[in-house]
């Protein structure tokens, strides 16, 4: 009996130590990052004026401000980590980034798999096409060709509310998705304003414009699921930037706008 009152005891500990190390296990990223002075961000560099690489072959942008922001808040270095529209949550969900700031919509889809801050940029989606070209709802879409960046957000609002007939032409990044509808081989383009708005002041011949609202979507940080310490922090962060008017001056910065009411 003694016996087996100690074997319990010994399974109860045990149980009990491998419920608290699994707790402390998944609130690591904010500990690894303190002890390591180091944070590794996920950012765009095709993605202009949020992330791209300048003429000193470096990148810079709204991001990647605010992941250099955010590292400075934090007092530790920063690593940045050239992603795509289609890779960057893969990033998070192998460990390779702490962070993704990347125009990074929130969904119900990506909720189910990562976690987000709160909102620090303003962003929304929209089809434009060249002016000649009269499109007055989605259902003027039909019979046409339309280009996008596959799994961004503009990518997942299209589809919603595509008319049967329209050709969805998906590319792997947004230069080839412009690119594309530089060269003609698209009718629309759907992509963000401040994407299209610098493809539109580089190719003033296509005569392109604002057509159809796809969605209003501010951008969030993405942090894998778990990471409420880090989530936390980086929320009270963002919040100070806010109030400071630091976020104001990104967005004035990049964007030419204000960044308005940015949901928590």
């Amino acid at each position: 009996m003694k016996i087996s009152k100690r074997l319990m005891l010994s399974a109860s500990l045990a149980l009990g130590l491998s419920v608290v190390t699994g707790l402390s296990h998944a609130q690591t990223a904010l500990d690894s990052i303190q002890k390591s002075k180091l944070i590794k961000i996920a950012i765009p560099t095709d993605f202009h004026p949020y992330g791209f690489v300048g003429i000193d072959l470096q990148p810079q942008g709204f991001d990647i401000d605010m992941a250099n922001y955010i590292a400075h808040k934090l007092n530790v270095k920063v690593e940045l980590l050239p992603v795509t529209s289609a890779n960057r949550i893969a990033y998070l969900q192998t460990k390779k980034a702490d962070l993704v700031i990347s125009t990074l919509g929130k969904n119900p889809e990506r909720e189910k798999v990562i976690d987000f801050t709160s909102a620090y940029s303003p962003f929304f989606q929209a089809v434009f096409a060249p002016k000649a070209l009269n499109i007055k709802s989605f259902n003027d879409l039909a019979g046409k060709s339309v280009g996008v960046t596959r799994g961004a957000m503009e990518d997942q609002e299209l589809t919603k509310v595509a008319p049967s007939g329209l050709d969805i032409k998906r590319f792997e990044d947004n230069n080839a998705t412009v690119s594309a509808f530089v060269a003609g081989q698209t009718q629309l383009i759907a992509t963000g304003a401040s994407v299209a708005a610098n493809m539109m002041q580089r190719n003033p011949q296509l005569g392109a414009e604002y057509k159809l609202l796809l969605k209003d979507s501010p951008n969030f940080i993405g942090i894998a699921k778990g990471e409420d310490a880090l989530r936390l922090k980086v929320n009270a962060i963002i919040a100070e930037a806010k109030k400071s008017g630091d976020i104001e001056k990104m967005a004035q910065k990049w964007l030419g706008r204000a960044a308005g009411n940015l949901p928590e």
